[in-house]
């Protein structure tokens, strides 16, 4: 039986409040984004986390989001939150960070998380200059999503410069694609060698298709990358694998993000993507290129603007599309 919100909530606490311990000063955040794109859509979000530690080192993570679209049906500003009026809590954990020897780390985490297969933490996704999420993780049948979460347990061990990470839980999604019922398993390594950091990751879980003939399970192998050096950052990630029997799935992207220090308050943003879903008469090749910017404006307000290319699939007749959205941010 899956373990919803609720439940997970409960774990946290659970953590949060061992024999004696009193909360240490906690932190809180709240980010509003408003915005709308020539694809005829108009959104409003808000999202507040609430974030700190206890006497006994043990960290704990709340999150709740609200967010809203209209106008035509469109994946902008879908980049890792629902956009669907309903108020919902996100990430809700507790974790520790243990040192048992040397250099050695082991970590432990356990509540409602995000799926931790590949580039998967909100803020490698969350208004950092793009406003749509990755084809490969926009949900339905392709492959992953965003908005997908675990209620369960997360362990890390290994060391800094190379570690493996298991989670064991139960599919805890919000949005438009709930995975079925029942034990899920991801599995991820990850090492780093001066300014590049490389990962693979596994995960064995059930389809988001609720319709009777969909049978098997999700299954999806990945790689991904990041280098940065002297203001460039570069990104990526490749899945494949199936969301179920008989169909198949592999695509990944490329992003570029660069800021120097003579581009003042702008951050130059470039990613280029392809999804390839096998499904016989149901099968589309995606192709996106998107170019844009994110602008400080002040250290509460920044700006992002893309403009998107992708020709056919999502865009159904919109080949070209411009987004542009506000993010207020405040935290205390």
């Amino acid at each position: 039986m899956a373990l919803n919100a609720r439940v997970a909530a409960l774990m946290v606490a659970g953590l949060l409040l061992p024999a004696g311990a009193r909360a240490q000063a906690s932190n809180g955040e709240v980010d509003v984004t408003v915005g709308g794109s020539t694809d005829e859509t108009r959104a409003v979000s808000m999202q507040a986390r609430l974030f700190g530690a206890t006497k006994s080192d043990w960290r704990y993570y709340l999150e709740g989001s609200i967010a809203n679209v209209w106008g035509y049906p469109s994946d902008a500003f879908a980049s890792a939150y629902p956009y669907d009026g309903r108020a919902r809590p996100m990430e809700n954990y507790g974790e520790r960070m243990f040192h048992p020897a040397g250099n050695a780390l082991l970590g432990i985490k356990g509540g409602r998380y995000r799926t931790p297969f590949g580039i998967s933490n909100r803020s490698d996704h969350a208004y950092s200059g793009f406003l749509r999420a990755p084809l490969i993780r926009y949900g339905q049948n392709f492959a992953l999503s965003n908005t997908s979460l675990e209620a369960g347990a997360d362990v890390v061990a290994g060391v800094p410069a190379l570690y493996v990470e298991t989670s064991l839980g139960a599919p805890s999604d919000e949005g438009a694609d709930h995975r079925r019922h029942g034990l899920d398993e991801v599995v991820r390594a990850q090492g780093y060698y001066r300014s590049l950091i490389v990962g693979a990751s596994y995960l064995n879980t059930n389809p988001s298709d609720p319709r009777v003939f969909v049978q098997g399970k999700m299954v999806f192998r990945g790689v991904d990358a990041r280098w940065m050096h002297a203001g460039v950052q570069l990104r990526g990630e490749w899945i494949s694998g199936r969301p179920f029997d008989r169909v198949a799935t592999r695509g990944g992207y490329l992003d570029a993000i660069v800021h120097h220090a003579g581009m003042g308050p702008v951050t130059a943003v470039a990613r280029v993507e392809r999804l390839d879903y096998d499904a016989g008469p149901f099968s589309e090749y995606l192709r996106r290129l998107t170019l844009g910017a994110r602008v400080r404006m002040a250290s509460w307000l920044a700006a992002q603007v893309n403009f998107v290319r992708q020709p056919g699939g999502l865009a159904e007749g919109r080949d070209m599309s411009l987004d542009v959205g506000l993010t207020y941010s405040r935290r205390f």
